[in-house]
């Protein structure tokens, strides 16, 4: 599922953002604050419930924003969150897709975003966790899928 959701990344940044992404190894998965972040959010309900996150800083969210709308943004704005949660949005689709390949019923909601200069996104613990870090030109982000067990 790691790959797939790396692959999945890999193809969106590059043909809707035409920016080049790369999954970092080493990666945490220890929960920790989010600090001057924007965190994009789907919720999946069916045969398998759980939540996509994908958190950018702002610096990053910006950046993405103004390749995915081909005009200069240079501050977190409204834009930047409809962009985040299309993101999140375009991501949980390609998510549904891969757990809907055997057969899964699964629906996804609308998306949401989460701003703010300090706060945290704690993993459910009863729910199997991906956690995977990115680089791309800008900087580092997240996507993180929490899966019902």
């Amino acid at each position: 599922m790691r790959e797939r959701i790396i692959e999945s990344a890999k193809e969106i940044f590059s043909s809707m953002l035409m920016m080049d992404l790369s999954a970092i190894e080493e990666t945490t998965t220890e929960a920790h604050p989010l600090v001057d972040s924007i965190s994009g959010v789907i919720g999946l309900a069916g045969t398998h419930k759980g939540v996509l996150a994908i958190h950018l800083p702002h610096r990053v969210a910006i950046a993405i924003t103004s390749n995915f709308l081909g005009m200069d943004v240079d501050a977190m704005n409204s834009d930047v969150e409809d962009a985040v949660g299309e993101l999140a949005n375009m991501l949980g689709g390609n998510v549904k897709a891969i757990l809907s390949e055997k057969g899964r019923d699964i629906n996804l909601s609308m998306p949401t975003t989460i701003s703010g200069r300090h706060y945290d996104y704690q993993p459910n613990k009863d729910a199997e966790r991906i956690f995977i870090q990115f680089r791309c030109e800008p900087g580092e982000f997240a996507i993180e899928l929490q899966l019902e067990k």
